[in-house]
């Protein structure tokens, strides 16, 4: 703890995201979530958007030096636990936050590796797919992709991808250069989410978990900032993956339709009646890999 901090301030995450106004995703959703962790949020804006819960009909992009200039602003002020990665918005911006990253290597990264909004507005082709790759996964303690975005992202590591594996992908996404892989199953035909957390030598844990109705704004944000945020109060990362599933699952089941698209997820669940949401049919089988 530094001279100028305070006894009671809690931990501190810096999330890079785009602005969304529905406060279902984006930095909304990641300062709800931190906030809810009793984590103190910093958010540094790498674009603006115009969108309802149905969906994205504009993006703006952040200049990358006024990205860069907002993070160092408040790097140089206050002390971070971890960083957060949601939509960066463009290559300039992505290569940005890989630099002021690299200055701060024992801080935990998450990255969520946002290419699409949940109605499918692209928001990231190629080239931008490509620099997350290449600047971005070798500083990131754990990438948090749907299995959609894990099979986009290994095939752009390798020739064959069409009929990927989720190992496979996982695989590919580790020696890319993150140390761990999270991939969620919501997008799989299954009975049941299963999310199975990846390291460098296969699998450490798989989590089940009942499958909601519906489809959620902001699900992946939630979760990811749930990880930076048990990251940020110490918790082991396995054990942090276990609790943020929980917490997302909870805020998934208490979420509400706002408006005429998606629902919301209510990251404010536990100021709910426990008694309306009871605890979620949960069967966890844990890896431990040596």
């Amino acid at each position: 703890m530094s001279s100028t901090q305070s006894r009671n301030t809690p931990p501190i995450v810096m999330t890079f995201a785009a602005s969304d106004p529905t406060c279902g995703a984006g930095l909304q959703a990641d300062l709800l979530t931190l906030a809810a962790h009793g984590c103190h949020p910093l958010t540094v804006v790498t674009a603006l958007t115009v969108q309802d819960t149905a969906g994205v009909e504009d993006l703006l992009p952040m200049d990358g030096g006024w990205v860069a200039d907002q993070a160092r602003a408040l790097l140089e002020d206050m002390p971070v636990a971890a960083f957060k990665l949601g939509m960066l918005g463009s290559i300039e911006a992505i290569s940005a936050v890989a630099e002021v990253l690299s200055d701060y290597p024992d801080t935990p990264v998450v990255f969520d590796p946002v290419l699409a909004s949940g109605r499918g507005d692209a928001f990231a082709d190629e080239d931008t797919v490509a620099a997350m790759l290449e600047l971005l996964l070798p500083q990131t303690d754990i990438l948090t992709p749907n299995s959609l975005e894990a099979r986009r992202l290994a095939q752009d590591l390798g020739s064959a991808g069409k009929d990927l594996t989720l190992p496979e992908c996982a695989r590919r996404l580790v020696g890319a250069g993150c140390a761990h892989v999270l991939i969620t199953g919501t997008h799989e035909h299954s009975a049941r989410v299963v999310n199975t957390l990846y390291g460098s030598h296969g699998p450490i844990r798989h989590d089940d978990w009942d499958r909601l109705p519906g489809s959620y704004h902001g699900s992946g944000c939630t979760l990811a900032s749930a990880i930076a945020a048990n990251l940020a109060w110490g918790q082991p990362l396995p054990e942090a993956v276990r609790a943020a599933q929980h917490y997302t699952w909870h805020s998934l089941s208490a979420g509400f339709r706002p408006g005429m698209g998606q629902y919301v997820p209510n990251r404010l669940w536990r100021n709910l009646n426990e008694h309306q949401h009871p605890e979620p049919s949960l069967e966890v089988a844990d890896v431990h890999v040596a």
